[in-house]
C-alpha cells in the first residue's frame, strides 16, 4: 500500500481511536460494564476470550496495583512442564481499546507455551481493571501498568525477576516503548503494529489537519470537561458497514464488530472512549526518550500493507541499537493482532530468548 494513500485513509477515516470524532459530538451514556472496586473486585473466571484455550499451560485470574493504586485485572499462564525453574517472564498489553480476552491474551497464552511466564493484562479504567472515570487513557498512567505488571512478575517465585521483558500492540506499543525507557528493569521490548497514540492526537493533527483544526479539539474537550465526567463520545465504530467505504474503517470492523474480535468489554467492540481522553496525549510525546532504551533491544514488528507501518519505521529510525525492523509480507494492521499463522511467533521467540536468556 502506498505510504501516502496510507495515511490520508489513516488521516481520514481511522482516527477511530483519537478526538476527530468527538468534535461537535453530544455524549451519552456510558454503556461498558464497571467492574466491581476495592475489595470487592469480581473477575470473570468462566473462559470468554476470543480464542480457544490451550492444554499446555495453566491459567488464572490475578490482580495487582500499579504506583497510583489502582488495581489491575490480568490473565497469568505458565507452561505446564516447567518443572521448579525460574522463568523468563513477559508483561502484555494491547490493542488500544480491547482487553485481555483478545489480542494481548493470545500472545500470552502462545508465549506461555513457549516455556515464558506471561502476564496480559487490562489497563487501568478498561475491561476489568479498577479506577475511575471508566473508559479512559492516560500516557501516563498506561505506562506505569506495564511497570506494575513488571512488578508483579517479579514478585513471583517463578519468575527470574533479571529476565522480563513486554510486548506492546497497536497504542500501547508506544505506551510500551515509553517504559521500557525510563524502567531498567525491562530487558526486551517489542512491539506489534504500533501506533504512537501521542502522535495520533496531536502531531498527527497539527500535519495533517491544521492547527485550527487542533485548536477546535481542544476548545471541544476542554468545554467538555464542564459536562457529566461518565459521559462518552459516540461509538468509535459504526454499528454496520451499510455505506462506510473507508478501509481502515472496514478494517477495524471486521476484528471488534465480527465474532472473530469481539468482546464485550473491549472499548473499541462496545463502547467508546471518554470525550475529553485525548487531551493528556496531545502535549506528552510518548517516544521522547526512545533512544535510552538502549543497550536494551527493541523489535517491532508491522505489516507491509498496515497502514500503521509508517509509526514502526519511524520508531526504528529514533530508536539506537540493538534493534530490528520485521515487516510481515502482504500483512495489514489487524492481522498481527489474531491471524495465527501470520504472526512471527518464532522471531518473538528467538528475540527474546537471546536477549532474556541467562
Amino acid at each position: 500500500m502506498d505510504a501516502a494513500i496510507s495515511r490520508k485513509n489513516f488521516i481520514k477515516g481511522a482516527l477511530l481511536t483519537g478526538a476527530a470524532m468527538l468534535i461537535g459530538a453530544q455524549p451519552v451514556l456510558a454503556s461498558a460494564s464497571r467492574p466491581a472496586t476495592g475489595n470487592t473486585m469480581q473477575l470473570t473466571q468462566k473462559w470468554d476470550k476470543t480464542f480457544p484455550q490451550s492444554d499446555k499451560v495453566d491459567h488464572q485470574k490475578v490482580t495487582f496495583k500499579n504506583r497510583y493504586g489502582i488495581t489491575l485485572a490480568a490473565d497469568l499462564y505458565l507452561p505446564k512442564n516447567r518443572g521448579g525453574k525460574r522463568l523468563a517472564a513477559l508483561a502484555i498489553s494491547g490493542a488500544f481499546g480491547a482487553v485481555k480476552e483478545q489480542s494481548s491474551g493470545l500472545y500470552a497464552q502462545t508465549m506461555a507455551e513457549r516455556g515464558y511466564a506471561t502476564v496480559a493484562f487490562d489497563p487501568s479504567y478498561t475491561g476489568e481493571s479498577g479506577g475511575e472515570p471508566r473508559n479512559l487513557a492516560s500516557p501516563e498512567i498506561n505506562t506505569e501498568d506495564f511497570s506494575a505488571a513488571v512488578d508483579y512478575l517479579g514478585q513471583q517465585p517463578f519468575v527470574d525477576r533479571e529476565r522480563i521483558g513486554i510486548i506492546g500492540i497497536c497504542g500501547f506499543a508506544g505506551m510500551g516503548l515509553n517504559a521500557a525507557a525510563v524502567d531498567k528493569r525491562i530487558k526486551a521490548v517489542a512491539t506489534t503494529s504500533m501506533y504512537d497514540m501521542s502522535r495520533v492526537m496531536a502531531k498527527g493533527y497539527n500535519d495533517s489537519l491544521g492547527k485550527a483544526q487542533r485548536g477546535q479539539m481542544l476548545e471541544t474537550m476542554s468545554r467538555q470537561r464542564w459536562a457529566d465526567a461518565s459521559a462518552i463520545g459516540p461509538r468509535i465504530l459504526p454499528e454496520t458497514l451499510d455505506g462506510v467505504t473507508n478501509p481502515v474503517v472496514r478494517m477495524y470492523f471486521d476484528y471488534y464488530r465480527t465474532p472473530r474480535g469481539f468482546h464485550e468489554r473491549s472499548l473499541n467492540s462496545n463502547g467508546g472512549w471518554t470525550a475529553t481522553m485525548p487531551l493528556s496525549f496531545m502535549n506528552m510525546p510518548l517516544l521522547t526518550y526512545i533512544n535510552e532504551i538502549s543497550p536494551r533491544p527493541i523489535l517491532l514488528i508491522a505489516g507491509e500493507k498496515a497502514h500503521s507501518r509508517y509509526f514502526s519505521e519511524d520508531a526504528y529510525k529514533a530508536a539506537a541499537e540493538p534493534k530490528e525492523l520485521l515487516i510481515i509480507k502482504d500483512a495489514i494492521h489487524t492481522d498481527l493482532y489474531d491471524r495465527v499463522n501470520i504472526i512471527p511467533w518464532d522471531k518473538l521467540d528467538a528475540f527474546f530468548g537471546k536477549h532474556l536468556a541467562k
